[in-house]
């Protein structure tokens, strides 16, 4: 072993080299698509906040009512709070507007090639479309309101 390199790092009886070792290791038994990881199994981060007593025993009511820990319910309500986000009535209106423009003009493009070719447009190329735009708008114009905000805050406070 090259001792005082530092270009080694010691694993056991195996000096391990960082260029040498792989970034992704296989696992043989892992249903898992090449280079994807599996969550981790075990909660290690905690989040800490304070509350005023009366706080305090509404939620560990709710978590009695639930059959809970408070600690399991809070968990729960929180993580289906940020997975379950309501959409806010501007990002509806401006998801149905991305999805109309988005459907518009692969209408028209499906239109124009289909012409362009000497055929017509088949219908199931027009629901093909729709679908694509509904699954996409609300994703889409939530970035688009990222987007928005991010540069609008850039504006505002500008670099001394």
């Amino acid at each position: 072993m090259l001792r005082g390199s530092g270009a080694e790092r010691s694993m056991g009886n195996k000096a391990v080299f960082p260029m040498s070792s792989p970034r992704i290791q296989a696992n043989p038994q892992s249903s898992l698509p090449f280079g994807e990881e599996a969550k981790p199994r075990f909660r290690t981060k905690t989040v800490a906040t304070r509350l005023t007593p009366d706080e305090l025993a509404e939620l560990e009511a709710a978590a009695e009512g639930a059959g809970q820990s408070v600690s399991e319910w809070l968990r729960e309500i929180t993580l289906r709070a940020v997975r379950h986000r309501v959409a806010d009535p501007v990002e509806l209106v401006l998801a149905e507007l991305w999805a109309v423009r988005y459907a518009l003009l692969n209408f028209f493009h499906a239109a124009a090639q289909a012409a362009s070719e000497g055929r017509q447009l088949v219908p199931d190329s027009v629901l093909k479309i729709r679908d694509q735009a509904d699954a996409r708008k609300l994703r889409q114009a939530r970035k688009l309101l990222e987007d928005f905000f991010a540069r609008e805050g850039k504006e505002r406070d500008p670099m001394p």
